[in-house]
């Protein structure tokens, strides 16, 4: 059996918290936030040397994702993928709060199929938002005064 798919078969069995989705759902995830970010920053005319989207592990060179802003990617990418299900998919997977994306990264990391910088820590991921609002419909309601 393969190195990375044993490492995930013995953290799946040692920490049964979440399903292997869940950790699917982070990776790409993940991968969204660089997406993302990669849109956002405007590319020189002539790069200097072709960027590699992905390293062997999933991860992705060039910019860093904090914690907070990976929860973030996660809300995102969990409204495009399921809309306003996304909280009872992610909570059928194990996933009730932010914390819980911080412990699967850092399970990740752990089973080296994630990196983390120096600067990052456990608690980058605590209380990034609520699991009972994040996921809700937002409604931009117009009033009279503001169609006129």
């Amino acid at each position: 059996m393969n190195s990375a798919f044993q490492a995930m078969y013995n953290l799946l069995q040692s920490d049964p918290r979440f399903k292997f989705e869940a950790y699917q759902f982070v990776r790409e995830a993940l991968a969204y936030a660089h997406e993302q970010m990669l849109a956002a920053t405007p590319q020189p005319a002539k790069p200097s040397e072709p960027q590699s989207p992905a390293d062997d592990r999933g991860g992705y060179t060039g910019h860093h994702i904090t914690g907070q802003q990976l929860c973030e990617a996660c809300r995102q990418y969990g409204l495009q993928q399921y809309g306003y299900l996304t909280a009872m998919v992610l909570a059928s997977w194990g996933v009730r709060s932010t914390s819980d994306f911080g412990e699967i990264v850092y399970n990740l990391i752990s089973i080296e199929q994630m990196r983390k910088s120096e600067s990052d820590k456990r608690e980058d991921f605590d209380e990034v938002y609520s699991f009972d609002t994040a996921f809700e419909p937002q409604f931009d309601l117009m009033t009279s005064e503001s169609t006129s």
